[in-house]
């Protein structure tokens, strides 16, 4: 259904009274993925890695003077070259779910006006046929049809998600972003969200592209799995294979830093050194190489001219040469038919053990 390649989005850092270009924030640095029919893909990385702004790129929400280059692909068309008809179109089927119930929502419209401007913008419904429309879609995420009266300021934090993923499901779309639909939910409420967002999926035929920080979350809701670091996919992976086989370093770490009460004990977590660099000015090579324990213990055994020595957070580390000059692109692992992983090193290490 969606074929995403190379996606880059670069954001221009602005300077001096004539607000000249000085460079570019990275946010974004060639991203592929794809998302089938009836299927769920998981997005997951720490905050500030460019998650949203994938999800924002592939429906063309992200402002104008943005450098967008790569290709997206929407049932054989590309959204990228559509012209404002075709586009109107592509709205219909591909929808999106933003991470805050509450400023998603306009607080000086009823929830039935949030809910049927799409479906007069559209103009698929009108008078009482509107109305029942707004009814229905209500009452399809566990609401009553007088809510529709209602401002968003008298819901709770679930019920304006809920009122969210109705306006989403209002065109009858075929593709949602969800992005990061439940982090800012209670847990007892994250668990009903998700629960419904399963139903409608297997009700509606629908396919996700589901952005979240919280690994509990991505292996309970996703089909396959992407892990993003300062811009770039480092690993792909079917649910399963990664979590039972993580490759990346940077998989690893946030595997180990993820709590499970039933493995806690002699559990050892991987710390990872120093702070994520800016966007506007990424590492050469690998952009994981100032923070990976891989490239360390390998360069404590190796060849000196196979190593280069760095100052990392003021101390003087000794590093594999290689993840400082090449950039690594994302490569198939032996063990696990269509499991990917953008490390240099990734078969050098030892066995994972149990996250």
């Amino acid at each position: 259904m969606l074929d995403v390649v190379n996606l880059k989005t670069h954001f221009p850092i602005k300077r001096g009274v004539l607000r000249h270009v000085a460079g570019y924030v990275k946010a974004v640095d060639g991203v592929s993925l794809q998302v089938r029919e009836r299927q769920t893909v998981g997005l997951v990385g720490e905050s500030g890695c460019g998650k949203s702004t994938v999800g924002r790129t592939l429906l063309r929400l992200i402002m104008a003077e943005a450098r967008i280059s790569g290709q997206v692909m929407f049932d054989g068309e590309s959204v990228f070259d559509a012209n404002r008809r075709t586009m109107k179109r592509f709205r219909r089927q591909m929808q999106i779910i933003f991470q805050d119930p509450v400023s998603s929502l306009n607080p000086r419209m009823t929830v039935g006006r949030i809910i049927s401007e799409p479906l007069q913008i559209h103009r698929l419904a009108k008078g009482h046929e509107l109305d029942a429309k707004v009814e229905e879609l209500l009452e399809s995420v566990g609401l009553q049809g007088s809510h529709a009266d209602r401002y968003p300021h008298e819901f709770s934090g679930g019920q304006r998600q809920r009122i969210g993923i109705a306006r989403a499901l209002a065109l009858q779309p075929r593709f949602i972003v969800c992005d990061e639909p439940v982090s800012a939910l209670d847990v007892s409420i994250q668990s009903q969200i998700l629960n419904l967002l399963r139903d409608l999926q297997k009700e509606r035929q629908l396919s996700y592209l589901f952005i979240a920080h919280n690994l509990a979350v991505i292996e309970h809701f996703c089909d396959e799995i992407a892990v993003m670091y300062l811009g770039k996919i480092v690993e792909y992976a079917e649910r399963v294979d990664l979590y039972r086989n993580p490759r990346h370093p940077y998989t690893r770490a946030l595997l180990s830093a993820a709590p499970h009460p039933e493995t806690l004990r002699g559990r050892k977590r991987i710390i990872l050194p120093g702070e994520v660099p800016s966007p506007a000015n990424p590492p050469p090579g690998c952009s994981f190489h100032i923070r990976c324990p891989l490239t360390r213990q390998l360069a404590e055994h190796a060849k000196e001219e196979q190593t280069v020595e760095l100052t990392i957070a003021g101390k003087e580390t000794r590093i594999m040469k290689r993840c400082v000059e090449e950039c690594p692109s994302l490569s198939g692992v032996e063990s696990d038919r269509g499991h990917t992983v953008a490390c240099h090193f990734h078969q050098d290490q030892a066995a994972p053990t149990q996250y």
